[in-house]
């Protein structure tokens, strides 16, 4: 707790009231604390009211002693919840957490049918999304055929939408019959989606001379002068060979600050993949491999079926998932992560 007592003196050094970031990231590790100390208040109280009503069940008298019979069992479990509530507040935070993200959802193998499921994720996170009362800020779109998606690029804007959104990165199966398809076969198809943590431009360095920047004239659907200017941008980063576009803002300024947006995301990314690649070559690990080719879930229609094969968790209930309901989802990622982090750290 001597680290809690630190962070609250520290947020009243004029100092750190005159640096918004420091201050920011005081504020979040301020709440992090704080949770913890309020658990392990509780979890101090409990104890000693356990040991008072432990002390009980020996009396003579026997209302007395059933009373304090249910009073051990309701303190019992009241103390196991909130051990297991200190579970995740115990394990070292992820320092991008708590950032905002960009989310690529891109059509895969399939054809048409991929470009539909595309769609149909697109809309499943959007209704998440809107949900936690989060923002979403749409980049890139690219429209599939009959109404699917080719490629979405979006900024989702919120406390804590890295930490949430991330274990979307991967690829997502789909089980079902297109509506093209007269003999009711089942087909699979797939599409991918990537999760990014916004990037500071203290993170990533990004040298002039490093970019070749492109204009050109935007395509599809747009307002006044966003088809008839050189308004569309596409950056290349030499280095990595790294390429974003952008052509959906009015001007090229515009375009140019959100592609830079996504290149410093895209960059900080790969560092992390770099890092998280070394250290499962350390370790193995069963969820958090952060390999964006591996298949992670599959969407089964025709038996109503959404099952994630990274810890082998199946739900039957696949129109409210499609409906945004993904919480179930997470929080059982969430779970499986903090649970084998305990493990290692034991």
């Amino acid at each position: 707790m001597e680290r809690a007592a630190a962070v609250e003196k520290d947020l009243t050094d004029p100092r750190t009231l005159r640096d918004a970031k420091l201050l920011a990231a005081l504020g979040r590790e301020h709440q992090h604390l704080q949770q913890l100390v309020s658990l392990s208040q509780r979890l101090a109280r409990a104890d000693e009211e356990l040991a008072q009503a432990r002390e009980l069940l020996a009396t003579d008298d026997p209302d007395l002693a059933a009373e304090a019979r249910f009073e051990v069992a309701r303190l019992e479990s009241a103390i196991a919840d909130a051990e297991e509530q200190a579970k995740p507040l115990l394990i070292p935070r992820d320092p991008l957490a708590d950032r905002s993200c960009i989310m690529e959802i891109r059509a895969g193998t399939g054809g048409d049918e991929a470009a539909l499921f595309a769609a149909d994720l697109l809309r499943m996170y959007t209704r998440y999304i809107e949900r936690k009362g989060w923002k979403i800020e749409m980049l890139e779109y690219s429209e599939g055929t009959k109404g699917g998606v080719k490629e979405a690029v979006m900024k989702v804007d919120g406390p804590g939408a890295f930490g949430e959104m991330h274990w979307e990165s991967g690829v997502h199966r789909v089980q079902r019959v297109p509506e093209t398809e007269a003999q009711g076969r089942i087909h699979t198809s797939a599409a991918t989606v990537a999760v990014l943590p916004e990037a500071e431009e203290v993170d990533v360095a990004i040298d002039d001379k490093d970019l070749r920047i492109d204009v050109y004239r935007a395509s599809g659907p747009g307002g006044q002068g966003v088809n008839t200017t050189d308004s569309a941008v596409r950056i290349t980063h030499l280095p990595t060979g790294i390429v974003v576009t952008q052509q959906d803002q009015r001007s090229q300024l515009q375009n140019k600050a959100q592609a830079l947006k996504v290149l410093r995301a895209k960059l900080l990314d790969a560092r992390l993949q770099a890092q998280q690649a070394e250290r499962a070559r350390l370790r193995k690990s069963q969820v958090s491999t952060g390999d964006r080719s591996a298949k992670i879930r599959t969407y089964n229609f025709p038996q109503s079926r959404v099952t994630d094969h990274r810890i082998n968790l199946t739900l039957h209930d696949l129109p409210r998932i499609m409906d945004g309901d993904i919480g179930k989802l997470i929080e059982a990622m969430k779970l499986a992560d903090t649970e084998e982090r305990l493990r290692e750290d034991a």
